[in-house]
Order: structure tokens, then C-alpha cells, then sequence
């Protein structure tokens, strides 16, 4: 594939929910992004992952050569656990407060697990509270000073802050917010729900400027955002363009490089309001998915298929086989994200989901002939 600075992939850091980081341009035509839980490194090693590992960067950089050795063990040469060889590529951000950094700028307390990702409290905004919602003054916001602590440690030991946090999107935070009534808002109280989303886009742009920033200054730079639209499909297509696109599209020109991120949904309904944001450099979706319209509509983005944990724990190989062949025939090129993956995935299967992936990209740069009867 040509080299094409604005394209993003997959990407998951050991422990660390899916996000999406800037491609090289020499990705095979079929890639797999594999992540697992951290209940599948808990159960592996003495690793905990409560509230330490998302305060303390020296715990977190402590651990990551113990990750890193029991993924090379469970899968040997498959190039999953590769050795870090240069400690300021040690990325030691990436899935700090999981998915619950945002809403907790706001103030929803955080629960922390040792075997899984951080959750927020369900303590929703009455009405009144919606309506009075400000954005956080992250200058002096407790939980934001505590990440900036933890960039500026990064930086003094390793002298590079790479990684990604996850800013989430916009409905996925005004839910952890307001909860159902979110979704009433929006048909009976437009006004009140438009208010809440525009704080939340608000915080959302302020924090990741000040962090880029920051990154910059230590020598990487951080030029892309992504939008996790994990809960778009509760809401029509229509609402979603009337109230939601209009952030997406801003978060798109603010950031100059949008990565989308759908779950592993059925994305038709919302592929063409989809094609109104600019700049949209990876977009993701799940099988039900109109795979060969989605490859038309957005040929320059990288796109990724979700394949869901529960498929890649319970299909045997031989059907996953025929799901990658039809993957690379209709949306290739492209990802496959095997995210979330627990500790009772056979390892073997994992090694062979990636030897599958290998041949069809070689088949593809074979030009072989490929087609739906081969599927």
C-alpha cells in the first residue's frame, strides 16, 4: 500500500482499551490488531489493575516488560510481545482511566478493578443540573493535574510522553453523564441535550489540546483524535445528524485527522451522514455492515472490521478463516481488530488468526483471484 500520511489504524498498548494511532504506510493488506484484557495479563502474571496502575506511571512502566514477556511466551515468534528496545518508545499513557477520563473531568467518580478497565458510578445529572452543566476549569481540576503529573514524570524518565488517551465521543460521555434521559433529551428537551453535548465536546477539545501540547514538547506529536461512537446506533440516523454530526465534523476540523469508531455494529444506517465529516482518516464497523459500500465511500481512510471477542472465542479457526477471506474480498484493505480478548481464547487459535491473516495479504500482493466462491 502507498504510503498515506492520513490514514490512523488500530492500535491497542498491553492492557489497554482500542484507540487508533497514525499508519506507516506499509501495512499489509490485511492486518490484525489483537488486545486482550487485563484480566488475561492478571491471570498470567501478579499484575493488578486498580487504582495504581492509572496513577502511578512507575508501577505501569515497572510492569510493561512482564506484559510484553507473556504475550512472546503464549505466542512466540507471531510478532505479538515484541521487545521493546528503546525505552522512550515505552508507551505508558495509553489506557490511563480507560474510557472514563472525560466523564470524570466532570466529576463522576471512577471504579477501578483489579482484573478489568475502569467504570463510572451511575450517578446521573438531574434535569436542573443538564441545564446548568459548565465545562471543568482543567487548569485546576483534580483528575486532569493528576494526568498532567503523570505526562510530566513520563517525560523527566523517559523523555518522550507517547501514547493516547481516550477521549471517547461525544453521546458516550453525555450518557455516563445524564444516563437514559440522554436519549429523552433529545427527542423532548433538544436544547438541554445540545447544551450537555457541547460541554462535553468542549472538554474534550481543551483537554487534548493542553495534552498535545505537552507531548510536543517532549518530541511527539500528536495529530489526530478519535470519536468513539459506541452507542450511535440507539438513536437514528437522523437524530444522530441533527444533533451529533455537527461535533464530529468540528472535532474533525480542529484536529485535522478523525478516526471513527463504531463498535462492531451494523454502520449502513449512518454511513452517509458518516461521509459528510471531513478528514476522516480510519472508520471501524462490525459483519452486518454493507462492507463493499462502506470501501466506496471512504476509499482513503484506513478501514477495520470489529470482530467481537465472543466470535473470536467461540468460532473454530476454520470459520474464522472464511470470515477473513470475505473481509479482505469486500473491505480490504484494511484492519480486522480483535479487541477484548480474555484469557480463555486459545492461544493457539490467536496464532493462527494472525499466520491466516499473513497468507491473505500475501494472496492479495499476488494479485490472486479472489473471489466470493473462495469464501
Amino acid at each position: 500500500m502507498d504510503c498515506d500520511s492520513r490514514q490512523l489504524i488500530s492500535y491497542i498498548a498491553p492492557a489497554a482499551p482500542a484507540t487508533r494511532r497514525p499508519a506507516g504506510g506499509d501495512e499489509p493488506f490485511l492486518r490484525p490488531e489483537i488486545g486482550f484484557t487485563p484480566g488475561w495479563f492478571q491471570v498470567r502474571s501478579d499484575i493488578t489493575f486498580g487504582p495504581e496502575w492509572h496513577t502511578d506511571p512507575e508501577y505501569r512502566l515497572r510492569n510493561l516488560p512482564s506484559m510484553f514477556e507473556s504475550m512472546a511466551e503464549a505466542f512466540g515468534p507471531s510478532g505479538i510481545g515484541h521487545i521493546i528496545n528503546c525505552l522512550s518508545d515505552a508507551d505508558i499513557l495509553t489506557g490511563v482511566y480507560g474510557g472514563c477520563f472525560v466523564p470524570g473531568l466532570f466529576g463522576v467518580p471512577i471504579r477501578y478493578a483489579k482484573d478489568g478497565w475502569p467504570a463510572c458510578e451511575h450517578r446521573y445529572l438531574s434535569d436542573d443540573e443538564a441545564a446548568r452543566l459548565k465545562v471543568p476549569d482543567l487548569d485546576n481540576n483534580p483528575l486532569f493535574c493528576d494526568l498532567m503529573r503523570q505526562v510530566d514524570w513520563i517525560n523527566s524518565e523517559l523523555g518522550k510522553v507517547a501514547g493516547y488517551i481516550n477521549w471517547q465521543g461525544v453521546l458516550n460521555t453525555a450518557y455516563r453523564l445524564r444516563g437514559e434521559s440522554i436519549f429523552t433529551d433529545m427527542s423532548l428537551e433538544p436544547g438541554r441535550a445540545d447544551h450537555v453535548f457541547s460541554c462535553v465536546a468542549e472538554t474534550m477539545m481543551s483537554g487534548a489540546r493542553r495534552l498535545y501540547a505537552a507531548q510536543a514538547a517532549s518530541g511527539f506529536d500528536v495529530r489526530h483524535f478519535t470519536v468513539s461512537n459506541c452507542m450511535v446506533n440507539m438513536i437514528s440516523p437522523e437524530k444522530y445528524a441533527e444533533l451529533l454530526l455537527p461535533y464530529d465534523v468540528r472535532l474533525a476540523e480542529e484536529f485535522g485527522l478523525l478516526g471513527v469508531h463504531n463498535c462492531a455494529w451494523n454502520a449502513n444506517p449512518y454511513l452517509e451522514p458518516y461521509s459528510r465529516i471531513p478528514n476522516v482518516g480510519y472508520i471501524d464497523m462490525g459483519g452486518d455492515s454493507d462492507l463493499r459500500r462502506a470501501r466506496e465511500i471512504f476509499p482513503q481512510a484506513r478501514r477495520a472490521f470489529m470482530y467481537t471477542p465472543m466470535d473470536a472465542a467461540d468460532k473454530p479457526l476454520s470459520e474464522i478463516t472464511r470470515d477473513l477471506r470475505r473481509i479482505a474480498l469486500y473491505y480490504g484493505p484494511c484492519d480486522v481488530v480483535f479487541a477484548d480478548l480474555e484469557w480463555n481464547v486459545d492461544d493457539e487459535k490467536v496464532v493462527g488468526i494472525i499466520n491466516c491473516c499473513r497468507e491473505l495479504s500475501k494472496e492479495s500482493a499476488e494479485e490472486s483471484t479472489m473471489t466470493e466462491e473462495t469464501c
